[in-house]
């Protein structure tokens, strides 16, 4: 299967620290969780997978990428202008956005809440709307940073659902995320990063019964400095 991104000899220093990534990739339906301590790079990996940021050396390349960063921006309009606002960017008219966004927030569970401030959502509700706006422009890979960090379990389990249907429907997905169990509950593949280097990569069940680089147990051992 062709990959949906790929990234090869990627490398970018900021300051003292130096992220380099030989060769990445993710398939279409696949969702890939990158792990690591604070201070590994995961977020300078998902930025630079999605064009936020230049790379000192190798390339990206791959369908449309979308971010979402851990705590998502949203305008100060109601969810219905928020969740469309993409689709207006791209000159989709107005009712048309519009039905296209009441759909989709309907199937994320805000549909009562369309007409509503954004700024009065929770910060699960406010996560789902972002997802729900990032899906309505059909990107063909979602990066996400640790978008459950700071939401309750059920919450939490709404965006996950949101990103297995995401996959089911051809999508990649690399998700950055510090929880095991979510890595474990959703994940094909791990990327393992630790100081800005890949540790290990591999199919999830076997890196989490059996890590084959010291560094990767220490990790999951919460031994790892």
């Amino acid at each position: 299967m062709r990959p949906a991104l790929r990234a090869e000899g990627l490398s970018h220093r900021h300051g003292e620290f130096r992220l380099e990534v030989e060769r990445l990739e993710v398939c279409p339906g696949e969702i890939l969780a990158v792990l690591g301590p604070s201070g590994s790079g995961k977020t300078t990996l998902l930025r630079l997978l999605a064009g936020l940021l230049r790379p000192d050396g190798g390339r990206v390349e791959g369908g449309r990428a979308a971010y979402l960063p851990q705590t998502p921006p949203l305008l100060r309009r109601s969810v219905l202008e928020n969740a469309a606002f993409g689709l207006r960017l791209r000159g989709v008219a107005r009712r048309e956005a519009w039905r296209r966004a009441e759909a989709l927030l309907a199937r994320v569970g805000l549909a009562e809440k369309a007409r509503q401030p954004a700024h009065r959502l929770s910060g699960g509700e406010a996560v789902r709307l972002a997802l729900a706006r990032t899906l309505l422009v059909e990107p063909e890979v979602l990066l996400l940073d640790e978008p459950t960090a700071s939401l309750d379990p059920a919450n939490a389990a709404q965006v996950e659902a949101l990103l297995r249907e995401a996959a089911q429907e051809g999508r990649a997905v690399v998700l950055a995320t510090h929880d095991l169990f979510q890595a474990k509950r959703l994940a094909q593949r791990v990327v393992f990063l630790y100081l800005g280097r890949v540790v290990e990569e591999g199919e999830a069940g076997r890196f989490f019964q059996s890590p084959k680089d010291p560094r990767s147990r220490a990790f999951l051992e919460g031994r790892l400095p």
